[in-house]
């Protein structure tokens, strides 16, 4: 895939994608988000954190996807990317189809694209700071524009915890995990997310759309 990192592009090969789940690093959130998800029929997860392996294909920069069904809906995340020894961070969503979340977490994390950001930041530039950066994303609703997810990144674990426990190969991407959904965990065809750093004045964005196919029986 080709990103922009410093105004640069640069070509990032990625034969491995992960999807971290269950990553706030507040209990009280994590288990909020676990309340939000058993209303829609969804066990509790086994472990916490647990690190999903799905295909390399299903990361996308197209601003447009095709789901099945009404029942899938977006998170935004921070997306981590190692190539070689190089590590970087950018913004994605792990866009999710819920009614087969109910039957299987894994099966769930396969079945939709995932939409990632076509910037890219030097993870080693933000170290002293990443806490800082903040998550938001906003749904259209109605024809309105509604506030769905917002937060920093001091509230999913630490990035390098992540690194570490999942054993993140190189040319590899991770979503790193999400935010409680103000309202409540639910459709929309219209995504806009951001990744603000406050501390260097710059931010990520990534905006796309969804279109529902048939379920056809």
């Amino acid at each position: 895939m080709r990103f922009l990192c410093d105004k640069a592009p640069i070509e990032c090969s990625i034969e491995h994608v992960i999807v971290a789940g269950w990553t706030g690093r507040n209990r009280d959130a994590v288990d909020h988000h676990i309340e939000e998800l058993a209303q829609l029929g969804i066990s509790a997860p086994s472990h916490i954190p647990l690190y999903y392996k799905v295909s390399g294909s299903l990361l996308t920069q197209q601003n447009h996807i095709q789901v099945l069904g009404a029942s899938s809906s977006g998170e935004v995340e921070p997306l981590l990317i190692r190539q070689q020894d190089h590590w970087y961070l950018g913004l994605g969503s792990d866009h999710t189809d819920r009614a087969l979340e109910a039957f299987s977490v894994a099966a769930s994390k396969q079945a939709c694209a995932k939409p990632v950001a076509s910037e890219l930041w030097r993870l080693d530039t933000l170290k002293d700071h990443l806490d800082d950066i903040i998550l938001r994303c906003h749904i259209t609703e109605n024809k309105d524009t509604v506030l769905y997810q917002t937060g920093s990144l001091a509230q999913i674990l630490p990035l390098h915890q992540l690194m570490l426990e999942s054993q993140l190969p190189t040319h590899a991407a991770m979503l790193c995990g999400t935010l409680g959904a103000i309202g409540s965990v639910r459709p929309a065809l219209e995504y806009q997310m951001e990744l603000e750093d406050p501390v260097l004045n710059k931010t990520i964005r990534l905006a796309y759309s969804v279109s529902e196919l048939p379920m056809i029986t």
